[in-house]
This record gives C-alpha cells, structure tokens and sequence, in this order.
C-alpha cells in the first residue's frame, strides 16, 4: 500500500505526527495498539511489515476472549516513526484527537524459524486474508488473528485464539499508556482549545462506559416510559456510616428524563410535562446523542449556586437565575436496564457519560461523612441532604428507607381545603385551611396565614376561584378566626413549622410555596424515622 495515502491525509506543518518515510528495520517486528479519540473512539492495530506499519483500525477494541470476534478496518499504511507517536492531533487535522500508545511490543508468526522466514509466512497470512500472529506487548499475548470477511476488501475480523494467555475479564479496562502512563482525557489536557477538548472528554468517557463491565449483569429490555421516581424518607437527624452516601437536597423540582432516538421526554414525579415550561433543559438534553433514563432535580441557583424555589416558579416570567438540571441517577442506558445494580455503580457510569454542559450537572456526593456534610448544608442555606446506601436498587414509585433525607427546616406539604374571609387591611384571602391525607380521608392540621407577598395573595385566590365549593372537603368541620371559602382538594402546597400540638396541628406555621409538581394525594403526615435508623 505504502505511505502516499499516508501523506496525502496530512499537513505535516499543523500535525505533530511524524512525516512519511522507511526505517531500516530491527532484528524483530514490532507492534503497537493506539488509543485514538477521533471522530469516532477506537483502537488503531499496527504491524511492522516492509518497513511500514500495517494498520487497522478497531472500534471496540482487542479483546483476550476467544468467543469474541472484533471488526478491524484496514486503513492507510503508517511510518514505523508512528511506534513512537502518543499527543493530540489538532483540530481541523485528518483524525483530529488524541492518541496514546495502548499497547506495543513484538509479534511473529506461530511457526516462526528465522526473522527472514517470519516475514515472509507473515506477508504470505496477510495477502490470503487469513494472517495468524503472536502478540508480546505488555497488555496483550499469546496467538491472534486477522481474517479477512467477504464484505469488501477492508473488512477484517480480529480474534484471540485459544491459549494460556485467553482470559474472559476486560482488557480495556487498562486505559492507561504504556509509555506515558498518561490516560486519553489526561492526554487531551494539554490542548488549548477548550471547547474542542470537552468534546473529546465527553466522547471518550461515553465510549469507556460502554466498554466497561457495568453493563454486562444489566438485562437487556426496552426503554422504560411514564416511571415514578424513587422517595425518600423522613430521618429527624443526619448520620455517619461508611456504607452510605451523602447528597445535597436540592430545592426544585423532581424531574425524570427519557432520551430515546434525538427525542426528549422531561416530565414531573405526577407525570406533567416539563418539556416546554423548561425548554432549555430539554434542549440541552437533547444534544446528548444517547439513549437513557436520567433522574435528577430541576433548579434555578443564584450567582453563588444557592438554589431559590421562588427564582425557580417565577423563572418563565423573571428569566432570573440559572436553570439548570443536577441528575443524581441513572436508570436506562442504551438498551440496558440499570435499576438493579447498585447505585454507587449507576452514578460512575453517570458520571462517565454525562458530558459538562451549562444546563446539564452530575449531582456529586460524599461518603460516610453525612453530619459534617448537613452542617455545611445548613450553614449554606441549603434545603437539606439526602442519605443513600451505596449499595441500593432503584425502587421505582416506592418511598424507600434506603434512601433518607434530613431536611434542615422542618416543612410539611399540605393540601388546600379553604380560605378565609381577609381582615384589615389584607386583600384576597385571610389564610388557607390545610389538610393531609389519612388513607381516603382529608384530614385539618391547621390553618397559615403568614408568609404571603402580596402578588402570592393575589395568584393564589385566582387559584382558588375556580375550585370552590360549599361543602366541606374535612370529615370533621374545622373551626377558624373568620368566614370560610370551601374548595375542591386540588392544590398541594409546602409550610414551615415549628412543631406539632398533640391534637396533630401544626405550631406556627409559614407558607413556603405551591408545591404544583406534586398531586394533593401525595400529602401525607411525615412522621420521621427514629434518629440513627436509617445508617445501621
């Protein structure tokens, strides 16, 4: 084939590969595998013969297990020089990327007598299409071959024979270079084109997770719709524990999200749609290029990452803040079903693939230490943490003790059974009569009055028109400071408070917020564990 090809490809002025030409060989032939994030991430085989480097490029790699059977493409041949070559070929080059050297060492025929005659049984393999060779690298050994398939005269098939050296476990796990012993991502980090190095960084953690052994005990099944996202339950108190991890509670809005095809689906615990009151996280979503089921939180934080839920409901009208969407969890990916494995392994495979974008963040965590991890929450202003054991499943649609949140206020979400008549000189409404659900039944756990700016008074009661009605939505008629307005239980909403009567009524309840991701069903009494139960 030669190096024409080769050079034809190349502007050897804007590229640091080196530039075509033979090399009297060594007493024995060489080998090297690269690690090449091109337009596509694959691995490049390279065989010493006639002073050049015969090439073909892999796209899942050489693998050590004699039942599988690895496309190679044969490219261009390469200049023996190209051994030594490991860096990144810049942008708007041929190949554009960058490029370690994965393996190297020597290879010969099996049969090999003298150096002579092991090239020539080599050329003889390679011009049938049914070339036998035995690799000594520092990764791979022992007897392979390349096999040339009927489909056109590049295709090839790699395969490992079965030897001493045969082994089932993930060779490419061992990402490292054997020379530099620098990683692909750790070789990109020396180009100064950020944005062009991102995107490589996102191409190449999305290709290790798919050569990674986390999806191997992941059934196959199709993609999940319409799922209801695990719970968390109420602790009073945070905890140690080596065996858990630790997560900030965000203040927004539970979201799941469906990429399937280019197509995005974001939608609310209950099932409403996200997808245009959030447009510019579905879009973001969007350029993922994957198939996934993702769990996470959409918020709006402020210059300092605080997040705000007022800045979050009002973001359609305001604009203010940033939007953006903290995935904490991993359920679906391509063609895989997650939920089973344990979390600590859904989140590394998150982490892995989920590319760094202005609206898109992986929800990070910290491990055993979960009271200092609250302390630093709550002096931040944070809304909580949420506790989980590393080793937990996904239960979908189910509150689970496995994962555990510690709330830094105490809050209760209620359901809006009334309002009263305004007094002095308040417009709209006096206060809302709440309510949670006690199996079917609705029942009082008082009344909050406090908390309201104005224009809150004023949408609230526009809320509120419609539903009204004259009877009585509580089994037992509650008593108030002033006229009532009954309503249909339809809205949820979310109150601090300072405790709870024995009668089961809140102490000194604020209104916090409208809770419209939420159904009014879901209001239950949170009674939480006892202290230290969940990390045992």
């Amino acid at each position: 084939m030669g190096l024409k090809e080769y050079a034809s490809k190349r502007q050897f002025e804007k590229t640091p590969e080196p530039e075509p030409g033979l090399r009297h060989k060594g007493r024995r032939l060489i080998f090297v595998v690269h690690k090449h994030a091109a337009r596509a991430l694959h691995y490049d085989l390279r065989l010493e013969l006639e002073g050049v480097l015969k090439s073909w490029a892999v796209p899942k790699g050489p693998s050590l297990d004699p039942s599988l059977k690895r496309l190679a493409l044969m490219v261009e041949d390469h200049p023996l020089d190209y051994k030594d070559f490991e860096g990144v070929i810049p942008e708007g080059n041929y190949g554009a990327g960058g490029v370690i050297i994965w393996d190297r060492g020597f290879y010969h025929h099996p049969s090999v007598g003298d150096e002579n005659e092991n090239e020539k049984l080599l050329l003889a393999g390679l011009r049938k299409g049914d070339m036998k060779f035995v690799l000594e690298g520092e990764k791979l050994q022992g007897a392979f071959a390349l096999v040339k398939t009927r489909k056109d005269e590049k295709s090839w098939l790699l395969l490992k024979k079965k030897d001493r050296y045969a082994a089932k476990g993930e060779i490419l796990k061992e990402n490292r270079s054997v020379v530099s012993r620098k990683t692909l991502e750790e070789m990109l980090e020396a180009d100064r084109s950020k944005s062009f190095r991102q995107k490589k960084l996102d191409q190449i953690r999305l290709h290790e997770a798919m050569e990674s052994e986390d999806l191997q005990d992941a059934p196959v099944k199709p993609m999940p719709h319409g799922i209801q996202p695990t719970l968390a339950t109420l602790v009073k108190e945070p905890f140690d524990h080596p065996d858990w991890i630790f997560e900030v509670k965000w203040d927004g809005y539970r979201a799941v999200a469906e990429l399937r095809d280019g197509d995005v689906s974001l939608y609310s615990r209950k099932g409403i749609s996200f997808d245009k009151k959030f447009s510019p996280i579905t879009e973001a979503l969007r350029e993922l290029r994957f198939d996934a089921v993702l769990d996470g939180e959409i918020v709006v934080v402020d210059d300092q990452g605080r997040p705000g839920f007022q800045m979050l409901q009002h973001y359609q009208d305001s604009g203010s803040g940033h939007l953006l969407y903290y995935v904490f969890d991993l359920l679906y990916f391509r063609g895989h079903d997650l939920t089973a494995l344990p979390l600590l392994r859904r989140k590394e495979l998150l982490k892995k693939i989920l590319p760094s974008t202005p609206r898109i963040r992986f929800s990070g965590h910290v491990r055993e230490e979960g009271v200092l991890f609250y302390k630093v929450a709550k002096e931040k202003g944070l809304e909580g943490i949420v506790a989980k054991h590393s080793q937990s499943v996904y239960e979908a649609g189910r509150r689970s003790r496995e994962w555990l949140k510690v709330k830094t206020q105490l809050t209760q979400e209620a359901v809006i059974g009334g309002f009263t008549e305004p007094g002095g000189g308040r417009k709209y409404f006096g206060a809302l009569v709440l309510g949670v659900y006690e199996g079917d039944e609705l029942m009082y756990i008082g009344h909050v009055g406090g908390g309201f700016a104005e224009k809150d008074l004023k949408d609230l009661r526009e809320k509120l028109n419609p539903l009204t009605q004259k009877e009585c939505p509580f089994p037992v008629k509650p008593e108030t400071n002033a006229p009532v307005t009954w309503v249909k239980p339809e809205i949820a909403c979310e109150v601090t408070l300072s405790g709870w009567t024995e009668d089961g009524v809140m102490r000194h309840p604020v209104f916090l917020r409208l809770r419209e991701d939420k159904a009014a069903r879901e209001a239950a009494r949170e009674k939480p564990l006892g202290s230290g139960e969940g990390g045992s």
